[in-house]
Formats: structure tokens, C-alpha cells, sequence
């Protein structure tokens, strides 16, 4: 069983599509940390969101990690022109953001941890290149108009609208979507035959 420390839809869709049923508890950790490498931080993140759930179970009692199960947290960044681009706060955040990724080629770093039943942790960084088509000024603002860009790291999502503006991607195309599922599907594989 794995346990998704996310509230993030795309993250539980993109496991059940590969035939993983997460179960949700969703991490209450205070993500502010100063860190300025975008795979520092994802690793950071993704830790600390695992973390903090492994310690609510335990806190709890509850006998849900059994072998075999483990606590999946992640965390996923937009990089571009030397820039950590989070979630943006509001339409001009938005426009400032597509407008930097439009016409360039920038960076979607994902870090993820998992914890086992004996609270061992496992870190790794996925990277993957993303080129953008350069949009015209009323492409930008067509876009940022829609609901699309204010709940995603960098202001857009891959698998929406602003899809048509991706000219092509070096890497792993889920790990742009939230989650570089075939990297931890290959990761518990490894734990296991090791075991």
C-alpha cells in the first residue's frame, strides 16, 4: 500500500493509473524553507511532507504501515532563468511566470521520499527539460484568464490548455504532470528485491 502525504488530485490519479490505489493523508508541515537549488528543495519537501505523516501515524498508534507499505511525499518546482517558480499568488504573478517560460526552455524538478514500515527513507530527483513555443501577448492573456495557471507550480499545467504551447519536453512527461510514477514505481522495485 502506499500512502500519498498529498491532497494534489493529479498525484492520486497518476498512481491509480498505473494501478496504485493511494491511500490520502495529507501532510500538515510548514514548507517554508529557504532554499534556492531547485532539486535541494524538492528533495527537502518531499521529505519533510513524508515525515510528517510517518509521525502522525506513529503519534496515532495506527498499525497502517505493515512491510511492504510505504509513505510516499513529493514536491515538484518550476526552474526558469535561475528562478524557483512556485504556485502563483495572483494574475499578475501568473503573467510574469508564463511570460518567463514562453519562447524558453526551462526546468520541472519532482523530488520524492518514501518510508518504509521501519521509518527508512529514500530520496531521489527527477528533472525534466520542458521547451515553450513563443506566445504572443493575447495568447498569454487568454491563458492566464483561465482557472488553469493558479494551482500549479510554474502557472500552468502540462495536460491542459497549455499544452498546445509546449513544443517538446526532454524527460519524463508525469513528472512535469506532478509525479515521476515509472522513477517510484523502479525505486520500490529495487527496495523490495533488496530485501
Amino acid at each position: 500500500m502506499i500512502i500519498l502525504a498529498s491532497k494534489s488530485p493529479r498525484r492520486k490519479e497518476l498512481l491509480e493509473n498505473i494501478g496504485i490505489k493511494p491511500l490520502i493523508i495529507v501532510s500538515e508541515a510548514d514548507e517554508n524553507i529557504n532554499e534556492t537549488d531547485p532539486e535541494k528543495l524538492v528533495l527537502e519537501l518531499s521529505s519533510i511532507k513524508a515525515d510528517a505523516v510517518y509521525k502522525k501515524i506513529k503519534e496515532e498508534g495506527n498499525p497502517l504501515l505493515n512491510k511492504g507499505d510505504y509513505i510516499l511525499g513529493a514536491d515538484t518546482v518550476v526552474y526558469a532563468e535561475g528562478k524557483i517558480l512556485g504556485k502563483p499568488k495572483d494574475k499578475e504573478d501568473a503573467r510574469a511566470m508564463i511570460r518567463a517560460l514562453s519562447g524558453n526552455v526551462h526546468s520541472v524538478f519532482t523530488g520524492f521520499t518514501l518510508i518504509d514500515h521501519q521509518g527508512k527513507h529514500i530520496s531521489e530527483s527527477v528533472e525534466t527539460k520542458v521547451y515553450v513555443y513563443e506566445m504572443s501577448g493575447e495568447e498569454i492573456e487568454s491563458y492566464i484568464s483561465s482557472d488553469e495557471p493558479y494551482d500549479k507550480a510554474g502557472a500552468y499545467g502540462i495536460q491542459g490548455l497549455f499544452g498546445k504551447y509546449v513544443e517538446k519536453i526532454d524527460g519524463d512527461y508525469n513528472n512535469v504532470v506532478g509525479l515521476p510514477v515509472s522513477a517510484i514505481y523502479e525505486t520500490i522495485k529495487m527496495i523490495n528485491q533488496s530485501e
